[in-house]
């Protein structure tokens, strides 16, 4: 026998060091972890007061004098930020993002004292690869939602139902809900 016959292949490897890690990470939603913490389902509902006086505080902002520089060397032209505050005080509709989000599973799970948020997508093909997916800074999940059908249902994407994966986004710490 060679030596290709009497290992694993690399997805298989990857596969089972990844589920042995994932199953004490990500308990069944409502059960306790063995560390005693559980997972909890999680659904967005920003009260309208909030989205209401947010816009208020945006439209009302004291901007400073023009930058005395032409050029973005010394941050941002104050020009960028008064068109994206018009933005978001104007145009910019939460309510359909809050609808994308919570049309996925979600969660919240405490980790070393603080709540996590995730969004926790399972794929519908047998022996998806479970993977965690993080956000940069100063990012959020919302960059990664685009991802999420190419990776859970490769097959419906012009891919294999074979490189299919269990989708893990965390909220990192000090970024959206977590």
């Amino acid at each position: 026998m060679t030596s290709t016959t009497l290992s694993p292949n690399r997805r298989v490897f990857l596969a089972t060091a990844a589920a042995a890690g994932a199953a004490a990470l990500l308990p069944k939603a409502g059960s306790a972890a063995p560390d005693g913490t559980t997972i909890r389902p999680f659904s967005i509902n920003i009260p309208q007061e909030q989205l209401d006086d947010l816009r208020r505080r945006v439209v009302a902002t004291r901007w400073p004098d023009e930058e005395t520089v032409s050029v973005d060397t010394q941050g941002v032209q104050l020009a960028t930020i008064r068109r994206l505050a018009k933005y978001w005080a104007a145009h910019h509709d939460w309510r359909k993002i809050e609808a994308r989000l919570n049309a996925l599973p979600q969660f919240i799970t405490e980790i070393d004292g603080l709540d996590i948020h995730f969004i926790h997508v399972r794929s519908k093909h047998e022996n998806a690869l479970p993977v965690i997916v993080t956000h940069g800074w100063p990012g959020s999940i919302i960059e990664q939602l685009k991802i999420i059908g190419p990776l859970t249902d490769p097959a419906a994407h012009g891919g294999s139902a074979s490189d299919a994966f269990d989708v893990v986004i965390p909220s990192v710490p000090g970024y959206g809900f977590s």
